[in-house]
Order: C-alpha cells, then structure tokens, then sequence
C-alpha cells in the first residue's frame, strides 16, 4: 500500500520515535533495561548536581510525599520505571543515564533503514522534521545522533516531549502546531499508536499510523503503513 500527500500543502513531518523510526525491542530490551540497571546507582553518585536534585523534588511532588528520603525517591523512580510511567523526572533521569551510556560505547541506537532514507529525502526536499516522544528532549537527541548509520540529529529542526503535554492529548498537537508556526493541516503526523493518531487528528493534523509487522491492524479510523517508502507519495491532506 502506497498513500499520497500533497507536497505543497504540507511544511512539516512530525514523527514519534518507538516503533515508528525505532524498533520497540531497542527501547524495550535495551533502553529500559540499561536504565534500570544503572538508575540507584547514578543518582546517589551525581547527589550533588542541581538536575539530579530537581529530579528528586519533582519525584516528591509527583508522589505527594515531601518528607521522602533519597532512597525512597530512588524506589518511586524504579517504581514508575517498572510501570513504564511516562512521567517527565523519570525520563529526565533516564536520558541523563542513556548519555553516559552512549559516551561510553555501551549504547548504540537502532533506526529502521527506511526512516533514514525518507528522513534525509524529506529534509532534501524542504520539509521540517520534528520529534514528539514521551522520551526527554535529552534522550531524543541522543537516540539520533548515536544510530548506526552516524548523526541524525542535522536533519531536525524541533523536539517536543511530555513538557509539551501528554500524547494522548489533542491540546498537545495544538500547542506544537503554534510553537512551529504552521496550521495544523500543514503538518502530518507519524506514529505506531492509535491514541496518539486519535489525538492529533483531533487536533486537524494529517496523521499516518506504522505498523512494523502488519497493516492489518483493528483500526479502520486511519491508514496504516508498514515503513517510511509506502509514504513516498504521501498522505490525504486535510482541507485547509
């Protein structure tokens, strides 16, 4: 299945990261696990930075526990890493101990060869790409400029995470739009989940669903894809 967009109607490919650009065992078998592993010992190690600090009073905020010790702040942590929270002092937390990890040549982030041959044609052909993940600003930068095939980070012009708003939320769509200074019709949205496709075409983005594994998907509300080429021609754009 191949699907078309309009070229001159649209400035702007907004994409998520997990199981859309990424394979979702990276994230899941590689990513979580490292943080996981590292995650106590890293904070009692950086106690004296300003961030890790911040950390741990959002970790008391969030928590609605004030009087929480260190250790217990490290126990809500891996508390919302073992639910896979997507709650912004634990993916601070997590993109700080992803960094190291990277540094240190333990981490090398995967990328679907198609996302990176559209991504680059997309880039040649005057379109903004932009990043919207539950992942840190910090973790998404790292992801791309640490892939297989080099540093992909140039071709990006924005990054948006849970800061902006949930993604599940048609208000966050709203919000990236006004931040980009485009209408909403102007943007097409890629993702691997239907909630998230519910939300930004409810914020009149044009919206594309991946599945990696099969388009037969249970959702007859939008078109689904296997990868980026069956995206050459695009998407349905929204009356302007």
């Amino acid at each position: 299945m191949t699907i078309t967009y309009q070229h001159k109607h649209l400035k702007v490919i907004l994409t998520d990261i997990e199981g859309t650009t990424t394979d979702i065992s990276f994230v899941h078998d590689v990513l979580f696990p490292y943080s996981a592993k590292h995650l106590s010992t890293w904070v009692r190690n950086h106690l004296e930075l300003p961030i890790t600090q911040d950390i741990l009073q959002q970790v008391r905020g969030i928590s609605e526990k004030s009087n929480l010790d260190v250790e217990g702040c490290i126990g809500q942590l891996m508390s919302w890493q073992s639910e896979d929270c997507k709650i912004t002092p634990l993916k601070t937390l997590q993109g700080l101990i992803w960094e190291e990890g990277y540094h240190k040549g333990e981490l090398k982030a995967h990328i679907y060869p198609d996302a990176v041959e559209y991504l680059k044609n997309w880039y040649d052909s005057g379109l903004t790409l932009a990043v919207y993940s539950s992942g840190s600003i910090a973790a998404q930068k790292l992801l791309f400029r640490n892939t297989s095939v080099g540093d992909l980070t140039p071709l990006f012009s924005r990054y948006f995470d849970t800061t902006t708003g949930s993604k599940k939320e048609s208000q966050s769509y709203v919000t990236i739009a006004n931040e980009l200074s485009v209408l909403p019709q102007e943007i097409l949205f890629l993702s691997d989940s239907s909630q998230e496709l519910i939300a930004a075409s409810a914020a009149n983005f044009n919206v594309c669903g991946l599945n990696r594994e099969t388009v037969e998907v249970d959702d007859d509300k939008f078109t689904y894809v296997n990868n980026f080429s069956q995206i050459q021609e695009g998407i349905f754009i929204k009356d302007a």
